[in-house]
């Protein structure tokens, strides 16, 4: 390939002399109006001494202008003019100039030869906005510039601002993102209006202006249109509006063609479950209700499943979860993407069918989602309350007892221990509690010496109750130690943190049903290690730490909480990070703080709407392995529920206006 000399191919520069009583600084010239720096004078000292050595770069003026009009060399012209003052020149010294006729290269000397004062990017977006005014197009900006032709029309369009607003970008009051943000509202009155607050001191209220920008909108980050796609969209009439500095996500305008797309493409695909049987309910509402007779089939553990049946449903679950992976790799938007998405609905479908076999499903419902474009859940009858033995009874202080853990009927056959014959024939009450009341003594002191059944005993006493359910009632067991495993009502268990623990539990469950023995036999029977893992599982599932009002703090369960997270060196982020269930009840502020506090930026995330800025949290703290501090009982070290003022993102740092070598603004800087 060969290489262009560009001394061979650039026109020649013309050199003249004009009186420099006939010249004026241009108006597009990048300090147009400024007074002298402090060093003009020393300037002035130079040129005396030396003579002007560089020549300044000027255009012919036009109309009422003077003959030349500076468009490089401002300070050098400021010096002069000193000189003049002084009596050192007159108005007829001859200046050397470059003239520049093409309109080219003028926008080219208006900011790539300016040598004397650093360039701000707010006098590049007014310099560009008067090179319009003058005629010349984008494209020939962006050609002389070098700049991109879309970085070009994104500074006239910030060039359009009030010139408050220029003004308060200039003096930091503004930063650019800020900037482009009033850009984008149409209304010329509310732009001045928060240019005036900005330029006032008082701050730019962000959330101001993107409510007025987000009001009403529907964008591409809409979870309905992941199952129609842009082509679709586009193909019935759906017009879209394009974000000019590519910033914030594309606004659908027709809202009823969206809906009307997914309506149809989702009502298609449910005539997969459809032919199961199933009653389908097809809704873009993120949370439909359900019948009042029909409960969601949620998270399940296999409680109540023989061994086949527990098989069966683990590899159905598998299944299920492969089939959702495969959809990853899919547009969900083509026509080919019905078959992967209706073998996922069936396959989650199955898998719930075998979590409970006694429980029919008999409705479903699917709404949107992000990433499978449908969420679908199952509905059936609610399941019988489990049957409480013999022994239990409603506790006295009048709260009913519920079970937390879902299982069937206990077996038909239960072990049970032989209980020592009580001697009570001639025995009168008293004397019946006094020989029982000095046994239970004694066996407290032989326990009390004997660790390894005391461990035996404590087990299987929080196994009957945790998990059994069994001996609930004053008289119900031995011991009398009780215990609640820990629910909280319509929130199903997070799967990897405690469905991971019910899950062992359920399996511990099946394991003794098969035994044939007492909860005290079969924990005995277990290897230490298993009695240890057992009790560790079951006291884990006895704690209960929530809080239902601020108002309500439980502070020595708090104390005791980071204790206990201190010594077993808790870190939730070791199996998940927040979700998109956990993440939803925060405010758009708190969501701004976590992407701050894990690094993340929030530049970008500031324009999301509510939907959309919950959905990125997760990815970024999914990617980051990151959870907020205080899930993991440690102090934070900021506060969660501080959100971020306006204006906490990084401002572009405007230069001092010192002489040396420019540094204009790249055109991916200006576009940031």
């Amino acid at each position: 390939m060969t290489k262009t000399d560009p001394s061979t191919t650039a026109p020649e520069r013309v050199r003249k002399f004009y009186a420099l009583k006939d010249i004026a600084v241009a108006p597009e010239n990048m300090r147009f109006g400024e007074p002298a720096d402090e060093d003009v004078p020393q300037l002035a000292a130079t040129i005396k001494a030396a003579g002007l050595l560089q020549p300044l770069t000027v255009r012919p003026g036009r109309r009422k202008e003077k003959p030349a009009m500076a468009l490089d060399g401002r300070r050098r012209l400021l010096a002069l003019e000193i000189l003049l003052t002084a009596g050192d020149i007159d108005g007829d010294y001859a200046v050397e100039v470059f003239e520049e006729t093409d309109p080219a290269r003028q926008a080219a000397a208006v900011l790539l030869t300016n040598t004397a004062v650093p360039v701000h990017v707010a006098d590049v977006i007014v310099s560009i906005g008067k090179m319009l005014k003058a005629k010349l197009t984008p494209s020939v900006i962006a050609a002389a510039l070098g700049y991109a032709e879309v970085d070009v029309r994104r500074l006239a369009a910030l060039s359009a601002l009030p010139a408050k607003a220029i003004s308060a970008l200039r003096q930091g009051r503004l930063n650019l993102r800020q900037a482009k943000l009033l850009a984008r509202l149409p209304d010329r009155g509310a732009q001045t209006e928060l240019a005036e607050v900005a330029l006032s001191g008082h701050g730019f209220p962000e959330w101001r202006v993107n409510e007025l920008l987000d009001e009403g909108a529907i964008t591409a980050r809409d979870r309905r249109f992941a199952l129609v796609g842009a082509q679709a969209y586009a193909e019935a009439g759906g017009r879209t509006v394009c974000d000019l500095f590519g910033e914030r996500a594309d606004v659908l305008l027709d809202a009823e063609v969206l809906q009307e797309l997914w309506t149809k493409r989702a009502e298609a695909l449910a005539d997969a479950l459809r032919s199961e049987g199933l009653a389908v309910q097809v809704t873009a509402d993120p949370a439909p209700a359900a019948a009042d007779d029909l409960e969601p089939f949620g998270y399940a553990y296999g409680f109540g499943l023989d061994e086949a049946q527990l098989r069966a449903w683990r590899d159905a679950g598998a299944a299920a979860r492969e089939a959702g992976e495969a959809l990853q790799a899919v547009d969900l938007s083509a026509a080919g993407a019905e078959a992967p998405l209706q073998a996922w609905l069936l396959a989650r479908l199955a898998a719930d069918r075998l979590s409970e076999p006694t429980r029919p499903i008999t409705a479903a419902v699917l709404t949107p989602h992000g990433d499978t474009g449908l969420d679908v859940v199952f509905l059936g009858p609610p399941a019988p309350e489990p049957e409480a033995d013999g022994e239990t009874e409603e506790p006295a202080d009048g709260r009913l007892s519920t079970p937390a853990l879902r299982f069937d009927p206990e077996p038909e056959v239960v072990a049970v221990a032989v209980a020592v014959p009580a001697e009570t024939d001639g025995v009168g009450h008293a004397l019946h509690e006094v020989r029982t009341d000095t046994a239970t003594r004694a066996l407290v002191r032989a326990l009390a010496d004997d660790p390894t059944t005391a461990l035996v005993a404590l087990t299987a006493r929080l196994f009957a109750v945790l998990v059994l359910r069994r001996g609930l009632a004053k008289g119900g067991g031995a011991l009398t130690v009780s215990a609640e495993a820990y629910s909280r009502p319509r929130a199903p268990a997070i799967e990897v943190l405690d469905g991971e623990v019910r899950r062992r539990l359920a399996d511990r469950r099946a394991a003794w049903e098969t035994s044939g023995k007492t909860p005290i036999g079969w924990v005995a029977g277990l290897a230490h290690g298993e009695k240890m893992a057992l009790l560790a599982e079951l006291v884990a599932l006895s704690l209960d730490l929530r809080e239902e009002r601020t108002t309500s703090l439980r502070h020595t369960a708090r104390a005791e909480a980071a204790e206990i997270a201190t010594l077993c060196a808790a870190d939730v982020t070791l199996y998940w990070t927040p979700d998109e269930t956990f993440l939803r009840p925060h405010s758009k502020p708190q969501l701004l703080a976590m992407l701050e506090n894990m690094g993340a930026g929030v530049e970008r995330a500031r324009a999301l709407k509510k939907d959309e800025l919950v959905g990125l949290v997760a990815e970024e703290a999914a990617a980051r392995v990151w959870a907020p501090a205080w899930l993991s009982w440690s102090a934070p070290d900021e506060d969660p529920d501080e959100g971020l003022a306006a204006g906490d993102a990084a401002e572009l740092e405007a230069p001092g206006e010192t002489d040396g070598a420019v540094a204009p603004a790249a055109p991916e800087e200006l576009a940031a």
